[in-house]
């Protein structure tokens, strides 16, 4: 974290340069104050860093994947093609920076609405063949199943662990058992 912050403090913040207000004092950016000036910019992010830990849910390392993999990759990809894009239309024809920062925007909302829909059209496809796989394995497992009692209508030979005698059993209302031994 403390590395990260010192990064971000020197490449975002203005490094060792004393904040705007207090720039304006001339001697604010002589002596030993940058150096204090980029320390309190490091000490802040840090705690912006832990402030953030502490309050927001952690996400497992797959998770994070997963949206790095499905989310930030193709929006910076998209990005970048926008980017060129507006660069050589700027270069080439005289369109104002406000029409190619508009219609890169507009682009870009329809990529994301895409690969929103895309994303659910995924998740509905996975959701079927989990239930898919589900109901294939309650299959499977009624070979195997543990015993259960008859429906109404239904019969089925019942034998003991301990006694060799089988015992037919069916099912009826629920206020009269029929059993029969055989």
């Amino acid at each position: 974290m403390v590395t990260v912050s010192a990064l971000a403090t020197t490449l975002f913040l203005g490094g060792w340069r004393a904040p705007w207000p207090i720039s304006l004092w001339e001697a604010s950016n002589t002596g030993w104050w940058p150096f204090l000036w980029w320390l309190v910019k490091v000490q802040i992010f840090i705690f912006i860093f832990i402030w953030l830990r502490g309050t927001l849910p952690r996400y497992r390392y797959d998770q994070f994947m997963k949206f790095g993999w499905t989310m930030l990759i193709p929006i910076s990809i998209v990005w970048i093609v926008i980017v060129a894009v507006a660069r050589e239309l700027r270069n080439e024809s005289s369109m104002s920076s406000t029409s190619i920062l508009a219609s890169g925007i507009a682009a870009l909302i329809i990529v994301l609405l895409v690969i929103w829909l895309m994303q659910g059209a995924a998740e509905r496809r996975a959701r079927i063949e989990a239930e898919a796989e589900a109901e294939a394995m309650a299959e499977a497992n009624l070979q195997n199943a543990f015993p259960v009692p008859p429906m109404p209508g239904e019969t089925f030979t019942y034998t003991p662990r301990r006694s060799g005698r089988a015992a037919e059993v069916t099912a009826a209302t629920p206020d009269m058992k029929e059993v029969t031994r055989g």
